[in-house]
């Protein structure tokens, strides 16, 4: 069934547990693929049914279930059943409209993250959901598309001396967390270079389209922390259960991963307070200009005062005006505009208004 919804209003209704999936269509079909491994095995296969999977369970393995596309819902409700998952997990995976969290139940976890990637196009970000089900030996991650985001684990697990092959599912969660909080260091590093471009903007040629490209990249970083920055308190959630799922040695990792989660959310506020100065920078430089403008403008005015001043004298049509009647009368008023005009410059450049 690939019923899907554009928005979580349109559940308004439904009752708690209803599985149908929100969020954007990205594939018609799902795509279900399986790592298995241990230290001395390694399989990869792609399966057509969740029955497929039932022989896992009791292997002394570690399978890596990967579903890829959520437009499926039969799909979820499969996995429900085999393996015992609350309705509500089933509903939060297929709702593609979560916040980060993570769960812990009696027999399995649950963790809900955004994956940040860069947009093909003019420096826009997506972010895709991508759930996690931790069990004692299987790990199931649900993403909305097929990419190539966990190729680089893949190709670690199918090294045999690698860490991922030695240790159980607790260690395959960390390094699938680890990856998606990773990803989001190389939106930040764009952002950087956005911002960085766009201060040399403001300082040297500040124009409307430049306050507009600052307006949108505030708007992109509010849309950017408020899904990777509870990645910090979700990795601290992990930290602070006492499941047996997850080992003390993998703990360790838990704790880089926390670092990582924690630079990310730091450089974006600082990244918001950067933009935000750009704001700040803007205004005060076109408001400089307005400055440079008006003091110009001012000059002349002041200049052209006492001109206009004189020139309102001799424009009056009384009669007996002395000067009127005199030879160099037209001669010396020029002679005094200029004096007047030479010596306010003067006055000006003395006083560095000019």
């Amino acid at each position: 069934m690939n019923d899907s919804l554009d928005t979580v209003s349109e559940k308004s209704g439904m009752p708690p547990g209803a599985l149908v999936h929100v969020g954007d269509v990205h594939s018609a079909e799902s795509k279900i693929s399986i790592i298995d491994y241990n230290q001395g095995a390694l399989e990869e296969r792609l399966i057509e049914s969740i029955d497929d999977l039932l022989h896992y369970k009791d292997q002394e393995t570690v399978t890596w279930v990967m579903i890829d596309g959520l437009s499926n819902v039969e799909i979820i409700e499969a996995i429900g059943k085999q393996f015992d998952i609350h309705p509500l997990v089933l509903e939060d995976i297929l709702n593609t409209h979560q916040r980060p969290k993570f769960e812990e139940y009696d027999n399995y976890l649950y963790v809900v993250m955004k994956r940040l990637s860069l947009e093909e196009g003019p420096r826009s970000f997506l972010n895709e959901q991508i759930s996690v089900l931790v069990l004692e030996n299987i790990v199931f991650t649900f993403k909305e598309k097929a990419d190539d985001l966990f190729l680089p684990l893949a190709k670690r697990i199918r090294n045999q001396k690698s860490r991922v092959r030695k240790l159980g599912s607790d260690y395959l969660m960390y390094a699938i967390i680890d990856i998606i909080v990773d990803q989001s260091f190389i939106v930040l590093d764009d952002l950087a270079e956005t911002i960085d471009s766009l201060e040399d903007d403001v300082t040297s040629n500040p124009s409307p389209e430049t306050l507009g490209a600052i307006q949108g990249l505030k708007r992109e970083i509010i849309r950017i922390r408020k899904s990777a920055t509870p990645s910090r308190e979700l990795v601290a959630s992990i930290l602070r259960n006492d499941s047996d799922i997850i080992g003390e040695k993998t703990r360790l990792y838990f704790r880089d991963v926390f670092d990582h989660a924690t630079h990310v959310s730091e450089t974006i506020d600082s990244q918001r307070e950067m933009v935000s100065g750009l704001l700040d920078i803007y205004n005060s430089m076109v408001g400089a200009k307005m400055n440079e403008v008006m003091k110009v403008l001012t000059i002349f005015a002041s200049i052209f005062i006492p001109l206009t001043f004189i020139a309102g004298i001799y424009g009056m049509n009384f009669e007996h005006m002395p000067e009127l009647k005199w030879e160099w009368a037209y001669p010396v008023l020029w002679g005094a505009f200029i004096v007047i005009t030479a010596g306010l410059l003067v006055y000006f450049k003395k006083k560095r208004w000019l």
